[in-house]
């Protein structure tokens, strides 16, 4: 998996306040934080007029050349950044309304007046078929009293139909920068936004739904402490970790290598990681020791930066998070 930042003769379509960006490539601002303004324009996304044009597909006979009108169905285009050319995007239905960068900016830039919350990062991917700004909470929580794990809120949209507008929180163990994906019971932590008409409004309302976060974070800590309370043996660190990843009992050659390196990685991060040394030992422990594997060494297919690679997998696929939410029903208490 190569990374999939958009970029153009050596610029990035990306921002970052910081200089341990998840994917390192892009704008770096000075300072700890953007606007939504700098997101537009420091990292190439804005003015891109994504619409929806008529479909046609073009046919060439002995007759001539046909062009064939492709009913209820549009191609996405955008106007590109950096050649102010057409650039088309993807195929959707009749009822697609395109979301535009700005207004995705603009979602988030309100929620810096009431949340005191502040962009972290803004990026293009797939040649702007999807696009991503986070911001970080003011607040952190405190497992226990001693690990600490702050809350980002991210926008996530699509301009090819893959993808509905999704705004979701994510809570990072500030100790080794893990991602972590809960299961928690009662408190949805995403919100999912059509592309149809009626998109603007509902993204108005849901900045209203995001006071939920609070509500998640005060959970969150709870079933975490619950977990930090819970001793767990290697025997049953590895059990678990098995049934989470797949484990076969009569492998290929190639199966058993991979399987023996993802159990050494693991059980190296359970024992004897630093990042763990506060908690070790615990239902806790093991959830951090899981997600740090997917965050930092669960292996990539990619000619180029495994790191950037990685984080660019948990922006984009829904496999790592279905992992680490297993991981923290598993290492619950029962």
């Amino acid at each position: 998996m190569s990374h999939q930042i958009e970029t153009h003769n050596g610029q990035a379509a990306a921002i970052f306040a910081r200089q341990d960006a998840w994917h390192q490539l892009g704008t770096t601002v000075a300072g700890d934080a953007f606007t939504a303004e700098e997101a537009m324009r420091l990292g190439h996304l804005g003015g891109w007029d994504v619409r929806a044009l008529p479909l046609t597909a073009s046919e060439v006979t002995e007759d001539g050349a046909h062009i064939i009108e492709v009913p209820d169905s549009f191609a996405t285009v955008r106007t590109s950044p950096w050649t102010g050319q057409p650039e088309p995007l993807g195929v959707v239905g009749n009822r697609y309304q395109p979301i535009q960068n700005e207004e995705h900016a603009e979602v988030l830039n309100r929620l810096v007046d009431e949340s005191g919350a502040i962009f972290d990062t803004a990026g293009s991917l797939r040649g702007g078929r999807q696009v991503f700004v986070t911001m970080r909470m003011p607040q952190t929580m405190k497992v226990a009293g001693t690990d600490e794990v702050g809350l980002n809120i991210a926008a996530l949209n699509s301009h090819d139909g893959s993808q509905a507008f999704r705004l979701l929180v994510t809570p990072v163990r500030v100790v080794c920068a893990n991602t972590q994906h809960a299961a928690l019971n009662h408190n949805r932590a995403s919100i999912a936004i059509r592309h149809t008409a009626s998109a603007r409004g509902k993204i108005a309302a849901a900045r209203d739904a995001l006071g939920l976060t609070f509500a998640y974070a005060e959970e969150f800590q709870a079933e975490a402490e619950a977990m930090l309370n819970q001793s767990v043996t290697d025997a049953q660190f590895v059990k678990i970790t098995r049934e989470l990843f797949g484990w076969q009992e009569d492998p290929t050659t190639r199966q058993r290598r991979t399987q023996r390196e993802r159990e050494n990685a693991l059980l190296s991060l359970w024992a004897d990681a630093d990042t763990q040394a506060a908690i070790r030992g615990t239902g806790w422990a093991g959830v951090q020791s899981v997600v740090e594997y997917l965050d930092h060494f669960a292996p990539v297919k990619t000619k180029g930066n495994r790191s950037k690679a990685r984080a660019e997998r948990l922006l984009t696929t829904d496999g790592p998070n279905r992992i680490k939410a297993a991981a923290w029903r598993e290492f619950s208490p029962a």
